[in-house]
């Protein structure tokens, strides 16, 4: 989610084009330039993310802005997050208490009967560092460059990135090619699960284990992204992007599991999951900004991804600029829903063969979601400004079309996730 929003000049007209950030650059990590020489100019933004009875999150930027001279552009940013609460494991609800071994194997938790199986032991801390340098280097052309570090307590990313965009039609076209390389180290706590595998006791109990197969795995990523930005008219601009993703390696949830039921639709076992190590995605973007004679703005967008492992989904995203003399309001609604991966299931039955590859992790499901929320702006003097979002979300899982047996029919396998989204941003 991105969490800082650019920069809004204190005018009254403003041109559409200076709205527009350039996506090309922003998907791989880079910002669209300023138009003039300016000293440091930072963007600052404080987060809250809470599901209920799950998740919860906050999140702190500080991005810097620094305009040398010849349009050499450097922007730094430091990014914080921490996130508590419970996570949802992938096993069914039971009419009875379920006992499960923690994700490190020390020690176990119980989930009350017909409730969904949460892990309250949920925590981690995440500090992400990114640089990134723009230049022009021909006439109307510019490159970019940059770097990416981001650390968990159980996970490392390293990553870099570069992209090249090319002005014409008098600046009113541009076309941007970029690419992205990335490398994640995952090293879950307890080591990582053997795929298929049955949960174990805790360690610390007699006959416990851990089905572990090694502390830590790899996988890299490297991104394409290609770009068109049109100016339509005064009031109009266009952009259109398509990407493409190839990624390799370790993409199993280690902290995931899937019930084994029988007939009866009783839990026999939990397995650990499994997930291809390879996936390509695709996506196709669509955006456009237009700036009425009112001085409000209409911010369009809409997405397509699919990929190989089946998963395809569609996102609608509106936002609608609404100046109120010296202020405004931006309010915001966001539509998605999504097809489930080929190999998801929310349970397997016992006695049955074994799939290549399962997974009960609902992200990987079949689902709805919508954001609805406002945004109030106040521009300040030298061109600062101070503004407040409230949105509250909802994701609603669905039915593959699933026979459940026995008492399964009787239980909720597909619950909503509610959340309510505070931001607090000031930029100077």
């Amino acid at each position: 989610m991105q969490l800082i929003d650019n920069k809004k000049a204190n005018k009254n007209k403003v041109n559409v084009a200076q709205l527009l950030t350039v996506a090309t650059c922003t998907l791989l990590g880079t910002t669209a330039q300023a138009e003039e020489q300016k000293p440091w100019e930072f963007d600052t933004a404080l987060m809250y993310y809470g599901e209920t009875d799950r998740v919860t999150a906050s999140e702190f930027i500080l991005a810097a802005t620094k305009e040398f001279e010849d349009e050499h552009i450097l922007n730094l940013k430091v990014t914080v997050d921490v996130l508590t609460g419970a996570s949802a494991n992938g096993a069914v609800p039971q009419t009875e208490v379920q006992t499960f071994t923690r994700p490190s194997g020390n020690g176990s938790f119980q989930t009350p009967a017909k409730e969904t199986p949460l892990d309250d032991t949920f925590h981690d801390t995440r500090v992400q560092l990114n640089a990134q340098w723009t230049q022009p280097i021909a006439k109307d052309y510019r490159v970019s460059g940059g770097v990416h570090l981001s650390k968990e307590y159980d996970y490392l990313s390293l990553g870099l990135n570069g992209n090249i965009a090319h002005d014409f039609n008098l600046k009113n076209t541009t076309l941007s090619a970029g690419f992205a390389y990335t490398n994640d180290t995952i090293s879950p706590e307890g080591g990582i699960p053997i795929a298929f595998e049955q949960m174990l006791p805790p360690v610390d109990e007699i006959g416990g284990g851990l089905n572990r197969d090694g502390s830590d795995e790899d996988k890299t990523t490297i991104d394409l992204l290609f770009g068109l930005t049109q100016v339509i008219s005064r009031q109009t601009i266009m952009q259109f992007n398509y990407s493409y993703s190839q990624v390799d390696g370790y993409q199993t949830d280690p902290f995931k599991v899937v019930s084994v039921v029988d007939d009866n639709g009783i839990a026999q076992q939990q397995l650990y999951e499994n997930r291809p190590d390879t996936r390509e995605k695709n996506s196709i973007y669509w955006q456009t900004k237009y700036h009425f004679l009112s001085d409000s703005i209409i911010d369009f967008s809409y997405r397509y991804f699919w990929d190989d492992w089946d998963i395809t989904s569609h996102t609608v995203d509106a936002r609608y600029r609404l100046p109120l003399g010296n202020h405004y309001i931006e309010p915001h609604i966001r539509f998605y829903t999504q097809e489930a991966a080929n190999f998801y299931q929310p349970f397997q039955k016992g006695g049955s063969a074994l799939p290549e590859y399962m997974s009960a992790d609902y992200r990987v499901g079949k689902m709805d979601g919508i954001t609805v929320g406002v945004k109030y702006g106040i521009p300040m003097k030298d061109n600062t400004e101070l503004s407040f979002r409230l949105e509250f979300f909802q994701q609603s899982s669905k039915s593959n079309g699933d026979e459940l047996p026995g008492v399964l029919n009787e239980l909720d396998l597909y619950p909503s996730v509610d959340a309510i989204i505070a931001q607090v941003n000031y930029s100077f």
